[in-house]
């Protein structure tokens, strides 16, 4: 382990060499694929707030690939955030059931350029017919590795098949790496925003399917919207779920982490209101392409609601039990579930650095075995599964403080001892790793789980390939 490790921090220390020297030659550093701030100011031998100050910052999320920072000390660059000239960038229309991520894998970018370049506060909060400035890329290549498996040579993903694996990515840039990898599903996070029409999606599904994967959807919506009319808002949002199938779309995951109000309408939480959306859900996704895979959403795994239910927000134990009372298992094919709070081994019952370390949350094994009890004839698809690590990035934020020990040699470790439980077990029918290639490290260290690491390697890749063999 101690050799690994050293081994490991050799090669992760070869970039930094690089980037130092670029920094020094001219007191300034044109950015490139994988920086962060903390790591250009590592290699400046300065701190990351020098650096945002020198460079008039305002937005330390978001830096992005070509911009030029000036060593503190030195006169700062006249546009900080590196927006190119404007014939580089054309414009986008937003249409129902974008997502910044789904329309930078459109121009070949990343979600945090594009918020950056128009002035976008909150990614999150785009709206229908607004006009945004993109880079003028051409079309997505995907990355080679893997060779190129056509996705007909892939049976349908229909209820009841094997194993799959699969993993939530921000773009098509690691397409090859992902199938490398054994994977053979790419898993996107798509808001609804209104309306029954999903052909938007149409381009994306078929970009998924040329690089020899299935997609599978996560599509969430305005909370607020649903709350003001229930019944309408479940029957146009299943109408879309219906669309989305029919474009193609090989799996769908009903919602997400519908047991919280960050997700849910405050006082309208409960296993049965969800039910009544999947309900709907499930018989439009089904009319339209019966061999899409029907998932329901996967709840937060919580155990923070005193008496298991509260205005904002239920245990997920007690939801999926109120799930169960309202039949929802006539109406999903596979039964959704996120597993990335980690910070011990996938074998391991105990021993989680946390006050809570008794709740079944921080186990692998017990939330199979609590999810399996309550649906037993449904199999567990798992549209979020991955361990947090700081390794590479730097102090991770105080509400990830149980994994900051863990190293990417454990994540790889312990992602691909997980793959061989699920296949092992006979009702584990999908893993998708959260995630492949985040860039975010802050608040919510999203980078951190991912298994592209600073400077572009995978050592969980080669880990996931030997366990799907």
């Amino acid at each position: 382990m101690k050799r690994t490790t050293a081994i490991f921090s050799l090669l992760c220390l070869i970039p930094l060499l690089i980037l130092t020297s670029a920094a020094s030659a001219q007191g300034s550093y044109v950015t490139q694929p994988g920086d962060t701030l903390w790591s250009i100011a590592r290699a400046m031998g300065v701190t990351v707030d020098e650096l945002i100050a020198a460079n008039n910052i305002t937005n330390p999320e978001l830096i992005h690939s070509g911009m030029t920072l000036v060593r503190p000390g030195q006169t700062p660059v006249s546009s900080p955030e590196g927006a190119a000239p404007s014939a580089e960038y054309g414009t986008y229309t937003v249409v129902r059931g974008d997502t910044l991520g789904t329309i930078a894998a459109r121009f070949n970018t990343n979600y945090f350029l594009i918020a950056e370049i128009n002035g976008i506060a909150n990614p999150d909060q785009i709206f229908v017919g607004q006009v945004l400035r993109v880079p003028n890329a051409p079309p997505p290549v995907a990355d080679t590795g893997g060779g190129n498996i056509p996705i007909a040579n892939l049976p349908p993903p229909a209820a009841g098949g094997g194993f799959e694996l699969g993993g939530q990515a921000f773009g098509f840039g690691h397409t090859g790496t992902m199938r490398s990898a054994g994977m053979t599903w790419i898993k996107f996070q798509l808001r609804y925003g209104g309306g029954t029409d999903a052909s938007g999606q149409a381009g994306q599904i078929q970009q998924a399917h040329n690089a020899g994967l299935r997609i599978l959807y996560s599509v969430i919506g305005d909370h607020h919207q649903l709350r003001n009319n229930p019944a309408q808002f479940y029957r146009d949002y299943a109408a879309f779920l219906g669309s989305l199938a029919s474009h193609g779309a090989d799996g769908i995951e009903v919602w997400n982490e519908q047991n919280i109000e960050r997700e849910w309408p405050n006082g309208f939480i409960s296993g049965s209101n969800y039910t009544d959306m999947l309900r709907a859900a499930y018989a439009a996704i089904k009319a339209a392409n019966p061999n899409t895979l029907v998932i329901s959403g996967a709840p937060s795994p919580t155990g923070y609601y005193q008496g298991g239910c509260q205005a904002g927000g239920c245990n997920d134990d007690v939801f999926i039990r109120q799930m169960a009372a309202a039949g929802a298992a006539n109406y999903m094919d596979c039964l959704g579930i996120h597993y990335n709070s980690g910070s011990v081994p996938p074998t391991a019952r105990s021993g989680a650095p946390v006050g809570s370390s008794g709740h079944y949350t921080w186990y692998y094994p017990t939330m199979v075995e609590l999810y399996r009890s309550v649906f037993p004839t449904k199999q567990l698809c798992f549209t979020e599964f991955g361990y947090v690590s700081p390794e590479g990035y730097g102090p991770i934020s105080s509400g990830f403080a149980w994994g900051a020990n863990t190293s990417v040699a454990e994540q790889a470790d312990w992602l691909a001892t997980a793959v061989r439980l699920g296949r092992a077990s006979g009702y584990v029918r999908l893993f998708i790793v959260w995630n492949i290639d985040a860039q975010r490290y802050d608040s919510d260290p999203q980078a951190g789980y991912a298994i592209i690491r600073p400077g572009g390697g995978c050592p969980a890749c080669g880990a996931l390939a030997a366990a799907m063999q």
